[in-house]
């Protein structure tokens, strides 16, 4: 998937990919999309949790070895 931007939280535990992620949303426009690199186990349940509370669209979570990766669309 073509995203405009990546954040790479590998090795930080919960809150830090959110809020990382919420620090990079702010600066990108309506429609672009954000990947998102974690280790978090519980990262999967926080950007699903994270996506709803905000509008921001979860438009993919996968997993790759022990990385997740999401990808957000800005509202």
């Amino acid at each position: 998937m073509s995203f405009d931007k990546e954040v790479d939280t590998c090795g930080l535990n919960c809150p830090l990919p959110i809020l990382k992620a919420k620090k990079a949303l702010t600066d990108m426009l309506s429609g672009q999309v954000l990947q998102v690199r974690a280790t978090d186990p519980g990262s999967v349940r926080d950007f699903e949790a994270f996506a709803r509370q905000t509008g921001n669209e979860l438009v993919s979570s996968t997993a790759e070895g022990d990385q997740f990766i999401f990808n957000l669309r800005r509202r």
